[in-house]
């Protein structure tokens, strides 16, 4: 079940999503240890940030709503734990979130003399006040990927929010395509949803007036979507990590028949905790070899059409 994102070889399908359990070592330390095939940090920023006010994450019947606003140590500490967690032989990646165009370039600067081995991109955030997700302004991500592709010989790659009309696909696509990108992380968060607690009449999380990212089984169908939709458009040059509403092999398996690369769980491992990365990837193991498939590659993109 071993496959390959960029220039990183995973010894299985299932890894974990920035944001959940990642902030601090001994959380980094657990997931080093357990079934996940990477250890994937928390999205960082410049100077360490405590967050949104509380509450801000709550469970949902089916995934979860939060608005956590990033949470971190701040990337110097992510470098220093990254030296630490090298001896797990697991693929390590960064994930960046800056606050201004000028942080990325520094953050992903810094993180290519470090010992992670790929670096991902947070263009997705929906959580920040008065912070625009910048991969829906097309011109802006452009501008940003400019400043950022070619910093370093460690594969960079980007996180992306959900696309839903079929002309932004291809506009970001493109823009992909002309930097040098290895890889995409698809989707974040659907952002700006509300879920209410009727009794009370109020929202159930806080920050932003209640409104935060949905997670979780709502938004699982988006999230294949967008994976499919991605690898016609970007072809196999570039490695596609799916996440969204993973909860069990099977749905792991989905998302390789609409071709991702791996798949990255967030909501179910804040539920279920580190034990779900053995049990998806032992589902997973079993849908593949009942389906006769002999490795994922062969199996990668191979959704049949009515």
């Amino acid at each position: 079940m071993k496959t390959k994102v960029a220039n990183a070889e995973l010894n299985s399908y299932v890894c974990n999503a920035s944001g959940i359990k990642d902030v601090a070592y001994e959380e980094l330390k657990a997931i080093a240890e357990s079934n996940s095939a990477a250890i994937v940090m928390k999205s960082c920023t410049p100077e360490p940030r405590s967050g949104n006010e509380e509450p801000r994450y709550m469970r949902l019947p089916f995934g979860a709503i939060q608005s956590m606003g990033l949470p971190n140590l701040g990337y110097k500490e992510y470098i220093r734990i990254a030296a630490e967690l090298k001896k797990y032989r697991k693929p390590i990646i960064a994930s960046v979130a800056g606050l201004s165009p000028d942080d990325f370039p520094k953050i992903v600067r810094a993180f290519q003399n470090s010992d992670v081995n790929l670096i991902e991109v947070n263009l997705s955030c929906p959580n920040l006040e008065g912070k625009p997700q910048i991969a829906y302004d097309f011109n802006a991500a452009d501008e940003l990927l400019g400043s950022i592709s070619n910093l370093g010989y460690k594969p960079i790659g980007i996180k992306l929010p959900p696309y839903y009309d079929l002309a932004h696909f291809k506009k970001i696509a493109d823009i992909i395509k002309s930097h040098n990108i290895s890889f995409i992380t698809c989707i974040n968060s659907v952002g700006n949803t509300l879920a209410i607690d009727p009794e009370n009449e109020t929202p159930l999380i806080k920050p932003k007036s209640g409104l935060g990212g949905l997670s979780g089984g709502y938004i699982k169908n988006i999230a294949l979507a967008n994976v499919k939709i991605f690898r016609e458009l970007l072809g196999n040059r570039i490695s596609i990590f799916g996440v969204g509403g993973i909860n069990s092999g099977t749905d792991a398996f989905e998302f390789l028949l609409a071709g991702a690369d791996a798949v990255q769980i967030g909501t179910v491992f804040e539920k279920e905790g580190i034990h779900c990365f053995r049990r998806i990837n032992e589902e997973f193991e079993s849908i593949m070899k009942r389906k006769g498939y002999g490795s994922v590659l062969e199996a990668r993109g191979n959704l049949k059409y009515l």
